[in-house]
């Protein structure tokens, strides 16, 4: 809605591709092959076209194919200008590797958490609240961050880290990983996470991007709905052996990623 309501359609089909392709990371799958379908009233030919542009990007940082998709255009389903999105996308992994590893899962196993780049894409029905609270337009500048304009800074792509990530998921040293998404830090954890153990997190051990601090200043926002609806600045999160944490951490490290241990599990 708001790259509709701001013109702004080269980021929405990253963001389509990284919840598709970061959700297959969390079962130990490399990405393959990904199908588009876009829906709108009456097509928007320069709009479409962007949308699309940004979903071949994201596929290329997947280092997956673009195989095919649909455009359906229904005229009286959706307001003018609307349009809709989904996506899908295959992916294969040995059998051994299926993650979560429950059975490998112990107390004092560390958490990693990989940055992100904002929201994502989740929490945008309360971000939308908040910027009508905050009585500034969508082209005013970012108060949280210089240069940009405020639907430009929220509208940063979803992070896409295959293949930071792939080489560990392949290697084995991975055993769990929750991809943080609509439940944000609460709700997302505990799928990769064995029964009789819990994610214990550091709050401190990590500073969010300022984006969150100005949504929680500006919406008056409880430190527990933060978590509960945002990813707080941590888009993926690993779960790894001790002994497997210094290799882990390096490698990402080195290609560029920004990673940072959030915690550890811990019995319930």
């Amino acid at each position: 809605k708001v790259a509709i309501e701001t013109g702004i359609h080269d980021t929405v089909g990253i963001d389509l591709v990284g919840m598709c392709v970061n959700d297959l990371l969390a079962q130990g799958a490399e990405p393959l092959m990904f199908l588009d379908y876009y829906a709108t009233g009456k097509l928007d030919v320069d709009a479409a076209a962007a949308v699309v542009a940004g979903i071949a990007e994201g596929c290329r940082q997947a280092n997956c194919a673009l195989v095919g998709g649909e455009t359906a255009e229904m005229p009286g389903m959706y307001a003018e200008g609307d349009y809709d999105m989904a996506g899908f996308c295959v992916g294969a992994v040995d059998r051994d590797k299926v993650l979560p590893r429950l059975d490998r899962q112990k107390p004092g196993d560390i958490l990693v958490g990989l940055g992100s780049s904002g929201p994502h894409s989740n929490g945008y029905s309360l971000v939308r609240r908040i910027v009508e609270r905050s009585g500034l337009a969508w082209d005013a500048a970012a108060p949280f961050e210089d240069g940009k304009t405020l639907a430009q800074a929220l509208l940063a792509p979803t992070r896409i880290y295959v293949k930071t990530v792939l080489p560990h998921l392949k290697a084995g040293r991975i055993e769990g990983l929750a991809h943080i998404t609509g439940g944000g830090l609460i709700e997302n954890p505990p799928r990769a996470i064995a029964d009789g153990l819990v994610a214990r997190f550091d709050w401190n051990a990590w500073v969010p991007p300022p984006v969150f601090g100005w949504l929680q200043e500006v919406g008056g926002v409880s430190d527990l709905e933060l978590r509960r609806t945002f990813n707080c600045g941590v888009g993926l999160m690993l779960i790894v052996d001790p002994h497997e944490l210094p290799e882990v951490l390096e490698g990402l490290v080195r290609d560029g990623e920004d990673a940072f241990v959030v915690g550890e599990l811990a019995k319930a």
